[in-house]
């Protein structure tokens, strides 16, 4: 069981930083939470290493998805056109989470939180248009945490940033729209650099024709979301039809297992996005060290954030010498970026 006082300060954090101006209903029932031991008690469940908040929260959002009836039900702008104001909502949470204590307790302690956030391509696509005007080569992808590899995908979505202009796949069904922020205008390419493969590592590869695994990762998204369900269900849906190797296991321990089977005539991307909190201080600094030897060997790109603090990174290998940049500081669900080149 995960230590109560450190969880309440976790809760207490996400309701002040993450869910202020982003989502009324989780930033009221997560403070509440802070201070409920029965609550946090449950929560405790979760197993180490996971944002206990998002797996709590996605938990029973997952149980009101998939039908389960109860007042709570009405505060959710995911479940009713019309919810309730948000006030007074943590009674109904506590009613609800008694109800089903059993079946959430089920989930905390199994679940991951593998948010397939589709709107951080956003940033995604002018740090590969960057990787690309360095390298010269064809991209391979190798994604840690990819969930069920949404971010795989990033060359095939649009991309607008607050103008009339577009970039990227310029026929697909899905437009991604943010706000580039500062003074600072990335390099874009027109029509998104050439990628030969996309190889998805992680614990839990979700399958989005596993009718649970795709509404376990729509419970994932905050209910007054609607643009960023509207932005999953349609790559979902891009998805199905496109070749990507998703591989279950332990993503830093099998790289050295993959990346000799990636082609030299290729630029090997390694990526991950808010991930990296869940890893260990150990492996992530093997999964460091791991590049860098690679890094002595061929070309090698590290795009990441959350690695040791929020900002965005790229550490680039070219001919054996070591490059480090930051790239941008970033919005947790990819509204807005700030691009610091």
């Amino acid at each position: 069981m995960l230590d109560i006082k450190l969880l309440s300060d976790r809760f207490r954090i996400f309701a002040e930083r993450e869910c202020k101006n982003s989502s009324r209903l989780y930033e009221h029932l997560a403070g509440n939470i802070a201070n409920d031991l029965e609550l946090l008690q449950l929560a405790a469940h979760s197993k180490p290493g996971q944002p206990v908040p998002n797996l709590l929260l996605g938990a029973v959002h997952y149980l009101l998805l998939s039908g389960v009836e109860h007042e709570l039900a009405s505060y959710y702008a995911s479940v009713v056109d019309n919810p309730k104001v948000s006030t007074g909502a943590i009674d109904s949470f506590k009613d609800f989470c008694k109800q089903n204590e059993k079946e959430i307790i089920q989930l905390v302690a199994n679940k991951l939180v593998q948010t397939n956030e589709v709107r951080r391509c956003a940033y995604l696509y002018p740090s590969f248009c960057h990787i690309y005007e360095m390298s010269k080569k064809p991209l391979t992808l190798l994604e840690i945490g990819t969930g069920a590899g949404l971010q795989l995908m990033w060359d095939k979505y649009a991309y607008s940033y607050k103008s009339n202009h577009k970039y990227g796949s310029l026929q697909s069904t899905l437009e991604i729209s943010a706000e580039i922020k500062g003074d600072k205008f990335p390099f874009l390419l027109e029509h998104s650099p050439p990628v030969i493969r996309r190889i998805g590592l992680d614990l839990h590869v979700n399958n989005l024709n596993d009718s649970e695994d795709y509404l376990w990762l729509k419970a994932l998204i905050w209910p007054e979301h609607k643009e960023r369900n509207l932005y999953f269900e349609t790559a979902a849906h891009c998805l199905k039809n496109e070749p990507i190797e998703l591989i279950e296991g332990d993503g830093v321990a099998m790289l050295q297992e993959i990346i000799p089977t990636v082609s030299l005539h290729s630029s090997i991307c390694i990526f991950h996005t808010h991930v990296a909190n869940q890893i260990p201080v150990a492996d992530k600094r093997k999964l460091i060290e791991q590049i860098q030897a690679l890094g002595k060997k061929r070309d090698v790109f590290h795009l990441y954030n959350n690695m040791w603090d929020s900002d965005l990174h790229l550490d680039s290998y070219i001919n054996g010498i070591e490059y480090k940049e930051k790239l941008a500081e970033t919005d947790g669900h990819g509204r807005w970026f700030t691009w610091k080149l």
